[in-house]
């Protein structure tokens, strides 16, 4: 059974036009109206999910575009941050750890990867996207 209130409302459409057309010839034509209209609504889903994503594209280049760093400086920012964690993470904790533990007595905290890496790894994906966009010379420069 799905979750999805469309796809179950057309299920049960699809049962009831079992029970209440005896005829083939009527119940295959009802039957081909309701996928019609299934089609329709994923169409009209997707045109939405496509508009979103080009609103979504513009409001990006205005922001990029902006000369005020505190609107177009905040995806730098979040990657010089994920960049300072994973140099923390990698290069000083380990080679420091020793020493504060030895001089200082307290253990140096390890930060949480996985919420840093599904951040990093989300921006070098669309990071590198934009890269061969550019590549292509599909982008602007």
């Amino acid at each position: 059974m799905s979750f999805d209130p469309i796809t179950a409302a057309l299920d049960l459409g699809g049962k009831l036009i079992d029970r209440l057309i005896p005829d083939p010839a009527q119940k295959q034509a009802a039957a081909l109206e309701l996928l019609k209209l299934q089609q329709s609504g994923e169409l009209a889903q997707l045109t939405a999910d496509t508009d979103l994503a080009k609103g979504q594209l513009g409001v990006n280049q205005a922001e990029a575009a902006n000369a005020n760093f505190f609107v177009s400086g905040w995806r730098p920012a979040v990657g010089w941050t994920c960049c300072a964690g994973l140099a923390y993470s990698f290069v000083v904790r380990p080679l420091a750890a020793p020493l504060v533990q030895k001089y200082i007595g307290a253990p140096m905290e390890a930060l949480d990867m996985g919420t840093l890496g599904t951040l990093l790894f989300g921006m070098l994906g669309l990071g590198s996207m934009r890269t061969v966009e550019k590549i292509n010379g599909v982008a602007a420069k």
